[in-house]
Parts: C-alpha cells; structure tokens; sequence
C-alpha cells in the first residue's frame, strides 16, 4: 500500500447541514463520499418518563452519516472543513468518528491500497 495512510472519516450529522458540508468537502478536493439518511439520538436523547423514575423515553431523530475514505488530503483538514460547517454550539451538531482503513480494492481493475482511490482512467 505504499507511504499512504488511508483513513475513513464518518460524520453522524443535522440533516440540515448536508448539502453545505458537501460544498465545503468538495472545495478541498474531497471527490467521493458516501450519504446515508438514519435515525439516531445522542446527548438529545428523549425525556424523562411521567412516571418520575429514571428511565428514558427514546426518540430517535433524523440524522444523516456522511463518510469519506480519503489518503491526499490530509485527514485534519477533512475534519476541520467538516467541523467549521457543522458546529454551532447547540447539543445535536454531530460526531466525527475516524478511523484507519487496512485496505481498499478497487472490484473492477483489481488495484489495491492508495492505487484503488485514484480515479485516473
């Protein structure tokens, strides 16, 4: 696989903040992503029962999980692009999760490691 680190940024993020945060990817070179549309719930997690007691209502909000596997750019800028877009300081702007990548094989020409994430034809 060469000198190059691969990585995989996942991002769990407002719904509301999409299709910015794919501009500001886009404008830092970042050409693939993959976009999943979930439903989840964090620190906003439900309210406490009516019945007083310490259990929790859940309720599941929508979210959507936004990953990139990269290795050009470097992986603090993804995270800073990402953050600069999603923070505003209110309890739902998102996690960041990342994570090394072992390997990745391109199915149709069979190429490995960073080779597999070039586009060139």
């Amino acid at each position: 696989m060469g000198d190059h680190k691969i990585y995989n940024v996942t991002m769990i993020i407002n719904p509301e903040r999409l299709s910015e945060l794919i501009s500001a990817l886009q404008k830092i070179g970042v050409r693939g992503m993959m976009v999943t549309h979930i439903e989840g719930c964090g620190a906003e997690l439900g309210a406490v029962s009516a019945s007083g007691g310490s259990e929790r209502d859940v309720c599941l909000l929508p979210k959507t999980k936004v990953e990139v596997i990269g290795s050009q750019i470097p992986v603090g800028v993804v995270i800073d692009t990402a953050k600069n877009v999603l923070q505003t300081g209110h309890i739902g702007d998102g996690k960041i999760f990342v994570y090394d990548v072992e390997n990745v094989v391109k199915v149709r020409t069979g190429e490995e490691g960073y080779d597999a994430l070039q586009d060139v034809e």
